[in-house]
Order: structure tokens, then C-alpha cells, then sequence
């Protein structure tokens, strides 16, 4: 049975690029698009809805408002060009957090992600499963180690070598730079706040103008990047 989906974005191109990538996945049905909160409102009392992709930051009401509004809402997968509202978007079980321009294979993975339990009627309701752990794969001493992001506390970048620090175990060394590990972990729990540190968002225990406390561990926030920390922490 395909999987019923409802678009809802203010940006006319943001929707045309959803319509195509919707319309290249088999198990998907595109049952409409919608320009704000209030029509997917009234089109979800008309019609049936598996699965919304919902924009956050829309005239009329943000999409997390609209998501809490609802009573017995589809299973989501926010679309965003605004990072800040990750935290908030995993709070409310989304199924994932797409930041725009959204690429043909994160839109696939993140449909990947989909319970097919839920998209489908259920003769009786049962207890949903619990959502995979995101990781990565890191090439250590010729092997492939998968790291838990959830395991990370954070990471410091040295030049062409990164330190993965976790909640246990030892610390792991990898040849990868900094900046190229950020995009990997860009809709992720994580914040990069100074040229040599990433940190997990949800392990900061506290954090002032000029630190971060992260674990045991208290991290500088660089000048260049402060704004950022204040606007995602404050």
C-alpha cells in the first residue's frame, strides 16, 4: 500500500522540487500541495494523510504550531532552510529534518525512515517501534567503525585529523577534517562552536558568553561563531 503524502511550503519552488522527488518514489502518493498551515488544515478533514512534509517558518503559523495543533497527526518530515529549529522538530517525533536545498538521496533516506506499520490501517493499534539510532561509519587503523551520534559528546578538529570524544569508551582518532564532518552532522543534534569544536546540543550542561560545558570538558566559543551559539542556545 503507498504511503499518502501531503506537501505543505510557502516557496512555490521548494514544493515543485518535493512533487518531483515524491513522484520518483514508488511506494509515495502525492495527494496535494499546500501554500500554508490553514489549507493543510482543511485538507487533512477532507482526505486521509500518511505522511506530511511540512515547512517550519510559513506566514499564518509556524508548522511546529500547526503540527501540535493537531489531534492525531501523520507521521512528519519537517523541510526547513533554517537549522535552528532542529532541536524543536525532534522534540515534536518527527521521522527526520530535511534542510533545504534538499538533495535527491537525503530525501530518499529520510523516506527511508518512514514506518510502514504506521503509513498502513491497522486492524488494532500497536505500540510503535522505536526509531533507528542515527550513526556514522568512520575508517579507523584499516577498518570501518560505526560511531552512535548519540554516543558523541564532541569532537576537535586538528588540521587534517579529527577527535571524536564519546559519553565511553576510548576516544577515537580520524583522518577527516573538521569542516568536512560538519556537513555530515549538518541536520544533526550537533553546533559547531569554534573553528576546532563541535558539539553535541543535547550533552551541553551549561554554557556562558565565552564557554561551553560539555561532559567534564569546558570548550571555548570562538569570536566568529558566537552569534550562532547565542542564537541556537540562548
Amino acid at each position: 500500500m503507498k504511503t499518502r503524502c501531503l506537501l505543505v511550503d510557502d516557496e512555490p519552488p521548494a514544493l515543485e522540487v518535493l512533487e518531483t522527488y515524491v513522484r520518483e518514489v514508488a511506494q509515495l502518493e502525492l495527494v496535494g500541495s499546500c501554500a500554508n498551515a490553514l489549507d493543510a488544515f482543511a485538507r487533512l478533514q477532507q482526505q486521509p494523510v500518511d505522511l506530511l512534509f511540512l515547512d517550519i517558518k510559513m506566514p499564518k503559523m509556524l508548522g511546529t504550531d500547526f503540527l501540535r495543533s493537531l489531534r492525531h497527526p501523520p507521521q512528519v518530515i519537517f523541510t526547513t532552510a533554517y537549522r535552528e529549529y532542529a532541536c524543536e522538530g525532534f522534540e515534536l517525533d518527527a521521522v527526520d529534518y530535511l534542510l533545504k536545498p534538499i538533495s535527491l538521496d537525503r530525501f530518499l533516506r529520510a523516506v527511508a525512515k518512514v514506518s510502514k506499520a504506521d503509513a498502513a490501517p491497522a486492524a488494532a493499534p500497536e505500540p510503535a517501534a522505536p526509531a533507528p539510532e542515527a550513526f556514522l561509519y568512520f575508517r579507523i587503523d584499516r577498518k570501518m567503525v560505526k560511531v552512535v551520534l548519540g554516543d558523541i559528546l564532541y569532537i576537535e578538529g586538528l588540521k587534517d585529523y579529527v577527535k571524536i570524544h564519546l559519553l565511553s569508551g576510548p576516544m577515537l582518532v580520524v583522518k577527516q577534517t573538521i569542516n568536512g564532518l560538519e556537513e555530515k552532522l549538518s541536520e544533526s543534534n550537533f553546533l559547531r562552536i569554534h573553528r576546532s569544536f563541535i558539539v553535541a546540543l543535547d550533552k551541553v550542561r551549561t554554557f556562558s558568553a565565552r564557554h561551553i560545558e560539555v561532559g567534564h570538558e569546558e570548550l571555548p566559543i570562538g569570536r566568529l561563531f558566537r552569534p550562532r551559539v547565542e542564537e541556537v542556545l540562548g
